[in-house]
This record gives C-alpha cells, structure tokens and sequence, in this order.
C-alpha cells in the first residue's frame, strides 16, 4: 500500500478546519501521534488557547491487558474545559475506543460546550459510533489483519505515516 505524505495531509487537514475552528477554540493532542498532529494544528490555525494534551492510558478499556507505557506522560490541560470548544486531535482513527477514552478523561477536567475530533487518517472498521467532523485522507479499504498505521516524527519535526506489522 502506497502511503501519502504526512506533511501533505497536515496542510490539508488545517485548511479543511479553518473556517470552522476560531481561533478560541482549545485544542487538545491525544499522545503521542495525536498531540504531534495537535502541535503542527495548533500553530498552524494559531489558535489562541495553550494546547494540552491527553495521556488516556488509564481510560482504555483494555489497560489491563496492556499495561501502562513507559514514556507515555501526563495529561496536561493548561486552560479551563468548562464551557469551552474543543478539538481533539488523533492521528489514526480506528476502533473508536481511543477516542471514547479520550472523552471519558477531558469530561474529568469539566463540561465542555462542544467536543469535535480532528484525525490525520481514518482508516474505517470502527466498534463504535465515533466519527470524525475533520479529516485529511479516509482509507478506501481496511487494512490487513495485523497492520496498524502509525504517525511518526523524526529530528526535525517531519511527519510521516508507516504501516507496521503488530
């Protein structure tokens, strides 16, 4: 499978939720991909709100299965959630179960006023009813047993999507 450029889709992705995310707008990465995406987002739509970042390890439905990983870090909200717009950013949405971990731990912090998801990838075959309001590229086929999808940064910053055998 050919990927496309990361780099690319994050463009596309910024201009896709311009006109609809102002710049009041909190963003929040859920890590690691996710708040990668979240931090090139953020800069590019120069939002106003510090961004934060989500650590849902302790919110997944099979965390004790898993496990916890040893250099995932902390939640770091630094704004108040109540009342606010949010966007979180994912790279790679799948399942579906992510994303409800990630809700579950924001509402946490307090009640939003609204909640969109923002993903680099949506590679379909969801176990829940969790869509995307902004997204760059949706797979036009699943992916085979076995293949995940993964964003990935080196040194200086560039993205790049790779599929990887688990």
């Amino acid at each position: 499978m050919q990927l496309p450029d990361a780099e690319t889709l994050c463009a596309a992705l910024a201009e896709q939720m311009r006109p609809h995310v102002p710049r009041d707008t909190a963003m929040v990465g859920i890590h690691t991909g996710g708040a990668w995406l979240a931090e090139r987002l953020h800069r590019l739509l120069d939002l106003e709100p510090p961004l934060g970042t989500l650590n849902i390890a302790f919110y997944r439905d099979d965390y004790a299965r898993i496990g916890l990983h040893p250099q995932l870090k902390p939640s770091a909200i630094p704004f108040d959630v109540a009342g606010r717009k949010l966007v979180i950013v994912d790279d790679v949405l799948y399942t579906g179960r992510t994303i409800r971990a990630a809700l579950n731990e924001l509402f946490d912090y307090g009640r939003p006023a609204r909640v969109d998801l923002a993903v680099l990838v949506d590679r379909g075959e969801r176990e829940l009813p969790i869509c995307a309001r902004h997204c760059a590229l949706t797979l036009p086929q699943p992916l085979a047993a076995g293949q995940h999808l993964r964003l990935v940064r080196d040194d200086t910053g560039r993205l790049a999507l790779r599929l990887v055998e688990k």
